[in-house]
């Protein structure tokens, strides 16, 4: 269960738009492989051994959707359907095009692709307490949450087995929040920017 959004230190775990936004411009520079796997970790908040596991036929080219098996299910067997955008499909099908029919879509382990995905964020300027897939996945769930996405459907996309762990992204801080926030020290703001010459 995430818990919180920050670390024992106040840090958050999540990407900013800004930052998720210069991960996938860096991954779109990427050789193929690498590039594919961070691209459909930051489209579906996939957990890493999740987007490992992909194979050929769990790419629905007609539904427009990614079929994961959820992990930490606890010995169930559940696959979620996670809808992409069209690009994402095309690039994927052009990935896979050399694979079996069952095989995975990337070879490399899970050791091998954390590291990968964490040179990539480095590439793009995140910050090294950010450097860290989980950052993806958090970022995902955090945008969806600030563009409306109702929790439950959110639930479904992340695979949580109870809506309490996915309420937890309900809590950033979004535009809404910011503007109220405004309202309470907008006059002080301006005291302040008169005092010192709007340097603020």
């Amino acid at each position: 269960m995430v818990g919180t959004l920050f670390d024992r230190n106040g840090v958050r775990k999540y990407l900013v738009p800004l930052e998720r936004l210069a991960f996938v411009s860096a991954a779109v520079r990427e050789e193929y492989a690498v590039s594919t796997f961070c691209l459909t970790l930051a489209f579906t908040g996939a957990r890493i051994s999740e987007a490992l596991a992909l194979t050929k036929p769990r790419i629905d080219r007609l539904d427009e959707t990614v079929v994961f098996r959820t992990l930490k299910q606890r010995g169930k067997i559940v696959f979620r359907a996670v809808p992409v955008p069209r690009n994402l499909i095309a690039t994927l099908d052009i990935a896979s095009a050399n694979i079996q029919a069952e095989g995975q879509l990337w070879t490399f382990r899970r050791t091998t692709a954390w590291k990968l995905v964490k040179a990539v964020m480095k590439k793009a300027g995140i910050s090294e307490d950010l450097c860290k897939p989980k950052a993806l996945r958090h970022a995902f769930a955090v945008e969806a949450v600030l563009n409306g996405v109702p929790l439950n459907i959110l639930q479904r996309w992340m695979g949580h087995a109870r809506l309490e762990t996915t309420a937890i992204y309900a809590n950033v801080l979004g535009e809404e929040e910011r503007t109220l926030a405004r309202r309470a020290w907008g006059s002080i703001e301006a005291a302040m920017s008169r005092q010192t010459g709007g340097c603020h």
